[in-house]
């Protein structure tokens, strides 16, 4: 097959061709090596690429099939990871200047689970320092472009993830989001994107480890999932990172989730809330149009009951923040700003105020939030 004819191929159809031998992991990894070294010098998708370890990775699979074991079910599948995510074998520079030659001592665990289930490894996704923007931006790396249209962004902070999957160079990529870092890529590059229910997917070491500041927060926000071209192959991906584990606190218990279970008759017949706005967004009227339009899919095919509603809430953007702010390691991310205050983004300089602020004054945006989110669930 043409690198054209493999680029256009799902995650699902690579790992079901390579898993019967019509296609190897080596042949599907050489073409994503070369697409990714022929483009992204004009997207900057990958902030580290890792083209020696992704060759591994093919090899070991390719071994395997050979051997009449089990590849695992992203057998062959090229993937990006978010460089907010810990990788043993890849820097992991979270956009800043304090982790720039940082190697992570052990993977995250979505990082273990993707390994044992056959994916390759292409390289660290871009995003903003520490993923606090919605951009692709930093002090260490070329900006991330939008492959639509290069003089655009893609969204952030998985912004490298959404770009990566757009252009071609990988059908998926690994994301995270805490205040939209999956949703904004995806709804910005024309992708799939699933931000899973709070510790339906596993996150250690990433933020609940003290040992690195500015890592080491937004615990009670954070969740990995993916991004990719197609509903089925998001599911698919999910299927293999999803799943308790004893090192995240928060992990949800049960597997209770057929994640390929892709019928939508179960569908049928549902009432749907929509909300355009929540009350108090701006939103463009092309996007409120396609919105709309989508919704009566439900309504025209699957018979649902789609109702519009606005909820009683208040912007959230200060109570987020709260959160924030309680959830940072104050102590290490003040002596961090401290060290590296002139060569950090400039709007983490909010965020060192919060820092400087003290422990009280989070504590009180904190309760603050705890009391709207209370308020929002009972109403």
């Amino acid at each position: 097959m043409s690198d054209v004819e493999l680029g256009k191929l799902t995650a699902s159809q690579i790992a079901g061709r390579v898993r019967n031998k019509s296609i190897s992991a080596m042949e599907v990894t050489e073409a994503a090596i070369r697409r990714m070294e022929s483009i992204d010098d004009k997207v900057h998708a990958f902030c580290t690429q890792a083209p020696d370890l992704a060759r591994k990775m093919a090899a070991k699979v390719d071994s395997a099939i050979a051997s009449g074991r089990d590849p695992g079910p992203l057998a062959g599948v090229p993937i990006g990871i978010k460089d907010l995510i810990a990788t043993k074998e890849l820097k992991t520079v979270c956009g800043s200047k304090a982790y720039e030659n940082f190697t992570p001592e052990e993977d995250d665990v979505v990082v273990e689970r993707l390994r044992d289930a056959g994916a390759i490894f292409l390289g660290k996704t871009n995003v903003p320092e520490f993923g606090y923007s919605g951009v692709g931006h930093n002090p260490v790396f070329e900006t991330t472009r939008n492959p639509w249209n290069t003089d655009l962004t893609p969204g952030g902070s998985s912004a490298g993830s959404g770009a990566a999957v757009a252009a071609g160079m990988c059908p998926l990529a690994v994301a995270s989001d805490g205040g939209g870092s999956i949703r904004i890529p995806a709804a910005h590059c024309g992708l799939v994107g699933i931000k899973a229910s709070m510790g339906r997917v596993p996150l250690y070491p990433g933020c609940r480890d003290e040992r690195y500041p500015g890592i080491s927060s937004w615990e009670s926000l954070e969740h990995i999932g993916p991004v990719s071209r197609t509903v089925e192959d998001s599911a698919l991906m999910l299927s293999v990172m999803a799943g308790p584990d004893a090192r995240d606190r928060h992990t949800i218990p049960t597997v209770d989730v057929d994640w390929m279970d892709l019928s939508v008759d179960k569908m049928r017949g549902k009432r749907i809330a929509l909300s355009l706005d929540f009350g108090y967004l701006a939103v463009d009227p092309e996007v409120r149009a396609l919105v709309t339009s989508a919704a009566k899919v439900f309504e025209r095919d699957l018979k649902c009951h789609v109702e519009e509603v606005t909820p009683d809430w208040e912007n959230p953007y200060d109570d987020f923040w709260g959160i924030v702010a309680l959830e940072t390691d104050l102590v290490g991310m003040r002596e961090m700003v401290d060290k590296h205050r002139h060569e950090m983004t400039p709007h983490l300089g909010e965020c060192h105020k919060l820092c400087v602020s003290g422990p009280a004054h989070a504590g009180f945006r904190y309760g603050h939030a705890l009391k709207r989110s209370s308020n929002m669930i009972a109403n």
